[in-house]
């Protein structure tokens, strides 16, 4: 239960990172329906980083911070560029927010597929998961809760590597901000009714651009996440799975980092569900894998269902997916 307990919280950092980031892009009043595509874009992109890393660096050489470091800042700029893109078309270009977001689906899935395959040339990169997987607290302290009997503890709260922290501190932060902030309180006015905002001198066209960018370069670090510390570094297609879950999980959590905290564990310990009934000898097909797959999906569904029925204060912003022209205004 406890290992299990354990994969559902490093999976769940995975959805974290992309509701995270793609709550700030609707708080401006962009629904980016391509996160699916920007966590590929982020986690090919991190990857290939690496592996080119890796192959320039003898092992004894290899510098764990810079081993680190690149990825990251590889996947927070490609999925920033991927944001760029999208608001270009939606917000200079007036294009329409899902199709746009749609067809940044579909390239991003594009454009993955191209760079690993090129990351492949290089080697693998496997290897590096040892930089982002170990304990930020270092083994020792891990190793001591083991020895006073507290080993549970130990491995619960202590086991994880970066991205799981990353994670939580990115999803405080940016509740601090929407609620705590100048810039947040403009941000959900700009979502909520860009006239009113343009009228009170908000910048609303800055204001999509930017939280739509620093969104979605949050999006690419999920993608990074999945792979580099959920899979150990060994890329599957399945990134854009986990991409749509991400954004059922802002509907989930009602546009709420700090819930979606709490969400994102339980989407993790949905979606391996299967996995952990098929360890304790439970026979399932491969429909009935899927099924569980779902349930994250099902819940969302109920969730929205609810709020809309009988709460009137946890919806989603009032301009989201709708475009904004100050010359209508």
């Amino acid at each position: 239960m406890l290992t299990f307990l354990v994969s559902a919280i490093r999976l769940g950092m995975t959805f974290l990172l992309g509701s995270t980031g793609e709550t700030i892009t609707e708080k401006s009043g962009h629904l980016n329906l391509g996160v699916p595509g920007i966590m590929c874009v982020g986690a090919s992109c991190g990857c290939f980083v690496e592996a080119v890393y890796l192959s320039t660096v003898p092992v004894r050489q290899e510098i764990p911070l810079l081993a680190v470091l690149l990825p990251i800042l590889a996947a927070l700029i490609g999925g920033a560029l991927m944001g760029l893109l999208f608001s270009f078309f939606t917000v200079t270009l007036r294009a329409n927010q899902n199709v746009t977001g749609l067809a940044i689906t579909t390239l991003g899935i594009g454009i993955s597929n191209y760079i690993i395959d090129k990351a492949d040339d290089y080697g693998r990169f496997a290897r590096a998961t040892k930089h982002f997987t170990a304990p930020l607290v270092g083994e020792e302290v891990v190793e001591w809760f083991e020895e006073i009997g507290l080993g549970w503890f130990g491995e619960l709260f202590l086991s994880y590597g970066i991205f799981v922290w990353l994670a939580l501190a990115i999803a405080i932060g940016t509740s601090l901000v929407f609620n705590r902030t100048r810039v947040g309180l403009h941000l959900r006015a700009v979502g909520e009714n860009p006239a009113t905002a343009d009228a009170a001198g908000i910048n609303v066209t800055r204001y999509r651009y930017v939280a739509t960018c620093i969104g979605c370069a949050i999006v690419g670090l999920g993608g990074l996440s999945f792979i580099m510390d959920y899979l150990n570094g060994q890329w599957e297609y399945c990134v854009d799975t986990i991409g749509w879950l991400a954004v059922a999980l802002v509907i989930f959590t009602l546009w709420r980092p700090i819930l979606a905290i709490f969400g994102s564990i339980v989407f993790g310990a949905l979606y391996i569900a299967s996995s952990r009934l098929t360890t304790l000898g439970v026979e399932m097909t491969l429909a009935d894998k899927e099924l569980f797959r779902m349930l994250p999906f099902a819940v969302t569904i109920l969730v929205l269902v609810v709020t809309s029925i009988f709460s009137k204060k946890n919806q989603p912003p009032a301009g989201l997916g709708l475009p904004y022209f100050r010359e209508e205004r």
